[in-house]
């Protein structure tokens, strides 16, 4: 019998026939041995109407987390896959961004080889790749100490150097269990149970003697794991429960090359020198207190003074864009949340209800509620619509004690929350113009790239989602559209939709690369359906509205954190809590000084003059470690004068000048917004 062949088609349009079976590694060496040697995993799509299955590698009876994805949509798949029906075939490199998470994947595997061979009492937990590196979770009664922890990576060395080959291997999913069982491998049997189905083959990864039930995929072999650190240990409960054993999680990174990985420790020793805790205690802008709680802001008044610049700033370009500005309560009746459904999809991320005299309430943990109750709470007709209203209302949100993280993740925030209620012909300009507010916004504070998401839902899970398939599918039409138009490159994230609707994040680059979420904007045709909203048409028939929910900053509290760290409390002037420092030279000056102040103070500027008993240099010294913008210093010349000798933040002294022309130089910086001095 001859044997079936199969087509693969290659990026540059060819296509290859080839025998069924043949794996990506053997298409690699037919194109070229260099294109062989360098590629790290493939990406396999499956033809238009073809079946697709079968061609990505994966048994068909493995189901959840460790199945196979979905047959339209393209994945990733090991060089030793075999491919057995026609595919669009690409392969990735280390010049690929989606190879890092590979090699970082494999480098897990490559940790928990170590360990179990210097510690083979452990038990195994699992192993991801994050952003940022991977972990492994392990079950050990004994703690690791430092001297494991470098022992571990010596081992990891002496894996990579063996260069074992990583192996899938299937295994009927009741062998798995009796074996698993059989070693009191409590959390393989959980995942096992889980994430298959009876009858199922069980998927594992084989390097040398080490197996690991895990659906890859992988880098060829351990020896691809050239340039790896273990970083730190933590401790973590089985299932995030308090009441299960405790792990030892032992995190570590990965990259391809030691250039790469020098540079991101020194990206870390920069990112460590912005932390916004830090600078937030070093510059007095905030403070969390033990005796209030935690996750719950104290503003002092410099932090306070520029969350109201970026409110100010943000209320005024709303009224601008023409939405109007409301505020609402911060509790209400759980009856509210239970027709919202949030009592329903929400409730675990709420705060506990409290009973008053008349009912219980719960504290509002978003404010679409209530801005839809104040657009019932009179008639409405197509020519009122959209309407916009936008507050900047204090939110809590439960959050457990281990995930809260200073102001990047708090239990109480400010969320400058918007809702727009519009037609459903209006749907995609209002969320162009919510697309451009985010823009607008990042550019303003200074961040100059994004990276957009879509996220949808997953109708396989239909527990966590409201709403009929038909309005999912609109609303993930639209948001698609609007980002096409708008010719925008974004990246679709499957089963990350609110339970209400599909959304957008735009996730901003910081000065250090680092990706923040922070802006959304939300499509929504649950909540009008379940308040029963309306609107007077053309014809004079009675219809639903459709909402955008929109926030900009995400919350202020987590903005103002990420300006910290962006900024690395060097704020640009229009934001600086004190945007002018005065010195003094000596007590003889402070007449001089008063005259001074008065006169910023009347051109709007934020002044704090020095009148200690100190020596110029220390109170110079002083105003720079504030990191306030400009230093101004006088003397009996500058007296004279009417002029200041200007120190400029970062650069230096820059020598004197009249004073009203210093005014006149700030003063074009702050109306422009400037990011420079």
């Amino acid at each position: 019998m001859s044997t079936q062949t199969i087509a693969v088609h290659l990026p540059d349009g060819a296509v290859r026939e080839v025998p069924s079976g043949t794996t990506p590694l053997e298409i690699a060496n037919l194109i070229s041995p260099r294109l062989a040697a360098a590629a790290v995993v493939a990406r396999l799509t499956p033809l238009q109407g073809g079946d697709g299955q079968a061609a990505q590698g994966e048994e068909p009876s493995e189901a959840a987390m460790y199945a196979a994805e979905s047959v339209t949509a393209p994945r990733l798949v090991d060089l030793s896959a075999p491919l057995t029906a026609d595919i669009r075939l690409e392969l990735l490199t280390e010049k690929d961004p989606e190879t890092l998470k590979v090699v970082r994947h494999s480098a897990a595997h490559v940790l928990a080889t170590a360990v179990l061979e210097l510690f083979p009492e452990t038990k195994l937990g699992h192993g991801p790749a994050t952003d940022s590196g991977f972990f492994y979770d392990f079950y050990r009664e004994k703690p690791f100490t430092p001297e494991d922890l470098a022992a571990i990576e010596a081992k990891m060395a002496e894996v990579v150097a063996r260069d074992e080959k990583f192996v899938r291997e299937y295994e009927p999913r009741e062998k798995a269990l009796e074996e698993f069982n059989r070693d009191g491998d409590f959390m393989k049997t959980h995942f096992v149970t889980k994430f298959t189905e009876p009858g199922a083959q069980v998927s594992f990864y084989r390097n040398g003697e080490f197996v690991d039930f895990c659906r890859g995929p992988h880098v060829p072999s351990t020896g691809r794991v050239k340039a790896f650190k273990v970083t730190n240990l933590a401790g973590a409960y089985w299932l995030g429960d308090e009441k299960n054993p405790q792990l030892q999680r032992i995190y570590g990174t990965a990259f391809f090359s030691k250039k790469d990985l020098d540079e991101h420790f020194k990206r870390l020793e920069e990112a460590a020198k912005r932390d916004h805790r830090l600078l937030g205690k070093q510059l007095d802008l905030f403070s969390i207190q033990d005796l209030a709680g935690a996750g719950l802001i104290f503003w002092h008044p410099k932090g306070a003074m520029i969350r109201k610049i970026m409110e100010d700033w943000m209320r005024e370009e709303c009224l601008r864009r023409g939405y109007e500005l409301v505020y609402t309560p911060h509790v209400a009746r759980v009856n509210l949340w239970q027709t919202s459904g949030h009592e329903g999809f929400y409730a675990g991320n709420m705060f506990t209800p409290m009973e008053l005299d008349d009912a219980m309430y719960r504290m509002k943990p978003m404010n679409c509620p209530f801005h839809i109750l104040i657009y019932k709470n009179s008639p409405k007709s197509y020519r009122d619509l959209p309407v916009r209203y936008a507050e900047l209302g204090n939110v809590y949100r439960y959050e457990r004690s281990g995930t809260m993280h200073g102001l990047l993740r708090v239990r109480g925030f400010t969320q400058d929350d918007a809702h727009i209620f519009c037609m459903p012909s209006q749907i995609e300009s209002e969320v162009a113009a919510c697309i451009d507010f985010a823009e607008a916004v990042l550019k303003t504070f200074g961040f100059q790239e994004f990276k957009v998401e879509l996220s949808t839902w997953d109708p396989n899970d239909r527990a966590h989602y409201a709403g009929s398939d038909e309005n999912w599918n609109l609303a993930i039409r639209s948001l698609d559209n609007v980002l096409k138009a708008k010719g925008i490159p974004y990246k679709t994230i499957p089963g990350e939709a609110a339970f209400y609707g599909p959304k957008i994040d735009v996730k901003l680059v910081d000065v250090l690369g680092r990706l923040w979420q922070l802006s959304t904007v939300q499509f929504d045709f649950n909540l009008p359906a379940r308040f029963e909203l309306e609107y007077v048409g053309e014809d004079g028939e009675r219809h639903q509205p459709v909402m955008v929910h929109r926030a900009l900053f995400g919350s202020v509290e987590r903005f103002f954190g990420v300006l910290i760290e962006h900024y690395a409390g060097a704020f640009p002037l229009w934001l600086a809590p004190v945007q002018i420092g005065l010195v003094p030279i000596s007590e003889r000056h402070a007449e001089y000084a008063a005259k001074v102040d008065a006169e910023l103070r009347a051109a709007g500027f934020r002044v704090e003059t020095d009148l200690r008993n100190e020596k110029m240099n220390a109170k110079i010294r002083d105003f720079a470690n504030q990191k306030t913008p400009y230093i101004l210093v006088f003397g009996d010349k500058e007296a004279e004068a009417g002029a200041v000798s200007v120190r400029t933040r970062g650069k230096g002294d820059q020598g004197s000048m009249p004073l009203a022309e210093f005014i006149a130089r700030a003063k074009g910086l702050v109306e422009s917004q400037s990011m420079d001095l």
